[in-house]
């Protein structure tokens, strides 16, 4: 079930998000229900996919010591200058900025893995990275979101503490329960849980935010090219890495990966907790999922040729 569900991921999200937005926009009505239900419906998504990451095995991160400084030097280094100089390209509004920023700065915990499997990358090294690239945005998330305070007007420092109970709940349940000897099988119960999950979030973020539609209408072109650049320059940011730090072929496909896939569903609590001025940014979150899911399908066959 898992495998047939992560192959028609795509498909999946992209009809959640028409049968939300023609929902939204044909009853509006229905709109206040999508936000009702959205908050545990993401609740629900985050224990579900938090449960499929290793949290417990941090200390097999320092083991590989070349990769796992390739890894941190892209994903917090790298990359957040190169999302700062993308941002210009945007046109100035404060929601659709912010949305995109967040979404792109933190890298992703869950399907980083199946696509670093289906990319011929090394699954345990992306095991391995994965809890510490979760920790690590955790802890780095407020520093970006003062960072973006400078140049993003209206950013409210109030929305961190709406958004983090709704990611810290989850996760510090998913760590208690993998602490005990029924973590593993309940890992497994619910291996398929998130793709479905996800689908349900997406329908519910275009139901409650159908009204903004028209307004990222006129955006839609603009961002559609920016989140094909950013993945097309974070496969070369990739590239070059591997090469500065000497990474055999399968670790610099598992850091193209990593530096290429981005943690939306992380991010989406935060871009919910904005004021309503703000309400284009879950809208461009859940655009940069469609395109990356998009994207990922051509990175699966043209990363193990850029790292043969």
């Amino acid at each position: 079930m898992r495998a047939l569900l992560e192959r028609h991921q795509f498909p999946l999200y992209l009809g959640a998000a028409l049968l939300g937005a023609a929902l939204g926009l044909g009853a509006p009505a229905l709109a206040p229900w999508g936000e009702v239900l959205l908050w545990p419906a993401l609740a629900a998504l985050l224990l579900a996919t938090f449960l499929q990451v290793p949290l417990l095995a941090l200390r097999r991160a320092f083991r590989d010591r070349g990769f796992l400084l390739a890894g941190l030097v892209g994903n917090f280094l790298l990359v957040p200058l190169l999302v700062f100089g993308l941002l210009p390209l945007l046109p100035p509004d404060p929601g659709l900025r912010l949305g995109v920023a967040l979404v792109l700065l933190v890298p992703c915990t869950d399907w980083f893995l199946a696509f670093a499997h289906l990319g011929r990358g090394d699954v345990a090294r992306a095991l391995a990275l994965t809890p510490l690239n979760l920790f690590l945005q955790l802890l780095l998330l407020p520093l970006y979101l003062a960072l973006l305070g400078g140049g993003v007007e209206g950013l409210p420092a109030a929305s961190l503490g709406k958004a983090a109970l709704v990611v810290l709940l989850p996760l510090l349940l998913a760590l208690l329960l993998q602490a005990r000897s029924l973590g593993p099988a309940l890992a497994a119960r619910t291996a398929s849980w998130p793709v479905p999950l996800l689908a349900l979030v997406v329908f519910l973020v275009a139901l409650g935010h159908a009204g903004y539609l028209p307004g990222l209408r006129a955006h839609l072109g603009g961002l559609l090219a920016l989140f094909a650049l950013y993945l097309s320059l974070a496969l070369g940011l990739a590239w070059t890495l591997a090469r500065l730090f000497r990474l055999e072929a399968k670790a610099g496909r598992t850091l193209a990966f990593s530096l290429g896939t981005r943690n939306s569903f992380l991010v989406l609590p935060l871009a919910l907790a904005l004021p309503e001025e703000m309400g284009l940014a879950p809208l461009a979150i859940v655009l940069q999922a469609l395109v990356e899911l998009l994207g990922m399908g051509v990175a699966v066959r043209l990363v193990p040729r850029l790292f043969p």
